[in-house]
This record gives structure tokens, sequence and C-alpha cells, in this order.
């Protein structure tokens, strides 16, 4: 695989990362006016609208294939965040942020179930330390044993989630990145649309007094973040690309510190510490310290 790609790739995948973390802000400011329905339409339809706009001439003509691939993805995307949000609405912000992150467990095991491929070792080892790192970053750890009603809608949600990821993962390598992106915000959006109309919620108003952070989450977290992820995933494995992505959980933690204020505690020092070696692993191997002993043998 080309070094430069690989790298741009990587690159790509820790913007993401940093977008969706910042994305966290948005969301809680959001959610103070509008409901999750409201937000997904909004968001989803947004970035659909400008994806049209922006690649008209990229996304058509498409194919079935593209379609199929596309709906799959876009269906995995929507199953995720659908059960997120009933999942918060009975467990905590920071518990679910860990459990959500457990997704970089089920990726490597998922994709080695599926294509009877084992993942490489240092990924596989980086995504244990990662999944540990976001555990001492977001529990609380004397309320964090027992499973409610909301973790395990968390759960589901984590692993549809790891379906996503590996749905791109798949599908990226032989399809237009654009396209896929396209179709999976059109369907995503759709559904979102049928689901509001099962909830009996009241039609929502114009967004006028969180414009802004619609404008975020439509725009950043969703039109950009995912036309990187997908165009990315392109030139890295899904182990790989779960455990970059997996940084969400961080930058959303050190975002919640600056704009909404939570507190900056020792665990939370030992939780980020983890995750940068999770990280180094990934992306290093260790070749750097084999290079080193060989030098000074």
């Amino acid at each position: 695989m080309n070094t430069k790609r690989a790298l741009l790739a990587d690159m790509g995948l820790v913007l993401t990362a940093f977008v969706w973390g910042s994305g966290f802000v948005a969301t809680k400011n959001a959610l103070a006016y509008y409901s999750p329905t409201d937000i997904m339409i909004m968001r989803f339809g947004l970035a659909s609208i400008i994806s049209l706009f922006a690649f008209n001439k990229k996304i058509f003509p498409i194919t079935f294939g593209d379609i199929k691939a596309g709906v799959t993805i876009g269906v995995f995307l929507f199953l995720g965040f659908a059960f997120q949000t009933a999942g918060l609405q009975y467990t905590t912000a920071g518990k679910q942020a860990f459990l959500t992150g457990t997704n970089v467990i089920m990726v490597p095991w998922i994709y080695w179930i599926i294509k009877k491929d084992r993942p490489d070792a240092y990924n596989l080892i980086a995504a244990i330390m990662m999944f540990l790192g976001i555990a001492f970053l977001t529990l609380d750890f004397e309320n964090a044993i027992f499973l409610n009603k909301g973790d395990l809608l968390t759960l589901i949600c984590a692993f549809f989630f790891a379906c996503h990821i590996l749905a791109i993962g798949f599908s990226s390598k032989n399809h237009d990145p654009v396209k896929l992106t396209f179709i999976q915000f059109a369907t995503t959006f759709i559904l979102s649309v049928l689901w509001k109309l099962t909830t009996g919620e009241q039609a929502f108003l114009l967004p006028l007094d969180y414009f802004a952070d619609i404008l975020f989450l439509g725009i950043f977290s969703t039109f950009l973040a995912f036309i990187l992820q997908n165009t990315a995933q392109k030139y890295t494995s899904s182990t790989h690309a779960a455990v970059l992505l997996s940084l969400e959980s961080f930058f959303g933690s050190i975002m919640a510190i600056f704009f909404l204020g939570d507190a900056f505690s020792l665990k939370m020092i030992l939780g980020c510490a983890i995750i940068f070696m999770a990280v180094i692993t990934a992306e290093t191997k260790w070749e750097f310290v084999k290079l080193f002993a060989v030098e000074n043998k």
C-alpha cells in the first residue's frame, strides 16, 4: 500500500474523530431545543443536500451496485444512531461514550468471523488498549459495574457502528466514496423521517435558536466527517480505522472540559496516556524501538 496515501488516510480518520468529538458540544446544545429525531433529520438532510450540490457530477450516474452498498452502510449508520439515542434516555452520557467505544473491540472480531482472516496483532493489541483508555477517560467506576436498559441498547448501537465501519471498509475499495457517502446520507435521512412519523412527535420549527449548532452538525460532523471516513477507509484496514476513529471519545472529553465545564481528573489523564500508547502501537507497530535496538547492538 502507498505509504503517503496510508498516512493521508490516517490523518483523515484522526480529523474525522476530532470533528465527531467536537460535535458532542453542538449536539448537547441542540438537544436543549430539538428531539433526537429532529437532529438526525436536519443533519442528514442538510448533508444530503450539500453532497448533491457539491458533487453532482461525481454522484451521477449511480449503479445498482452503488445503491446496494450505500444503502447497506446507511442502514447500519441509522441503526447505530437510533439505538444510541434510545439508550441515552436510560444511561449517563459518560457511560454511553465508553460503551459506544466498545466498537473498537468488536470490529477486528467481526472482521475475523466474516473474512476468516485474523487482523494484525498490533491492531488487536491497540484495540484492547483503546478500550481500556476510553474506560478510564469516560467511566465513573463506582457506578459503572451494573448494566441497565440504556447500557444494553448502547451496546447494540456499538455493534451497528462496528458494522458500519466494516461495511465502509468492504465497499470503499470497489465503489466511489462520494457516491457511497451521498447514498448513506439519503438512506439515514429517509429512515429518520420514517422513525419520526412513528413517534407521533410534532413537526419541528426552523432551527433559529440553535442554527449554528445544526449547521456544524450538518456540515462538519456529517458531510465533511463522513466524506473523510469513506475516502480514508479506501486506503487502510477496518481494524486500523476503528482504532483511530475511537479517538472521538478522547476529543469529545477534551471539548467537554473546555466548553461544557466538565472536570479533568487523574483517572482521565491515565486514560489519555493509554489512548496515546494505543495510537502509537497501531501507527508504528513499535518499529522505531526495533530499529533503535538493532542500531545499538
